[in-house]
Parts: structure tokens; sequence; C-alpha cells
């Protein structure tokens, strides 16, 4: 229980800084910045294994966490791009 509580507050740490370093109009409250933030640390660890940095079982450590929620907001705002006024 304590485990999820401390991953959720992580995420939420890293969901933020993710989106210091990255200011603009982004979706979301304080949930979406959580998940940002969980989801951001699971990219990481894959590309990590991906590329040999990171042994099976292994997680990705905070600043590649960082990178991995920074990666996933360039990615969300490359897809949705500019609204195109009428």
């Amino acid at each position: 229980m304590f485990n999820l509580l401390w991953q959720a507050l992580i995420g939420l740490i890293v969901g933020a800084i993710a989106k210091l370093l990255m200011p603009g109009k982004d979706p979301g409250g304080i949930l979406i910045t959580m998940a940002l933030g969980v989801v951001g640390s699971l990219v990481a660890t894959w590309l990590g294994q991906l590329v040999g940095w990171y042994q099976p079982g292994q997680r990705a450590g905070f600043i590649m966490s960082v990178a991995g929620a920074v990666l996933l907001l360039f990615l969300y705002r490359l897809i949705k791009g500019k609204p195109v006024n009428a």
C-alpha cells in the first residue's frame, strides 16, 4: 500500500518537473500530472532496457524518469499540433 502511494508521489513530482521544463498549455490537473510522471518512468525504463542501460528488473532513476515524461509531453504536443482557425 505504501509502495503505491510512494510511486504516486514520485510520479507527481516527476510530472511537475517535466511540465516546468516544457512550459506551455498542457491538459490536466494533479491526476494527469501524476500519470505523466508514472508513465514517463515506465517509458524511460522500457527505453533504457531496450538500449541496454538497465537490466531486466531494474527501473529508471529519477532523472531518466523526468526525461521520459518530457519525451511524452513532446510527443503529445507533436501529435496535437496547432488548431486551425476558420
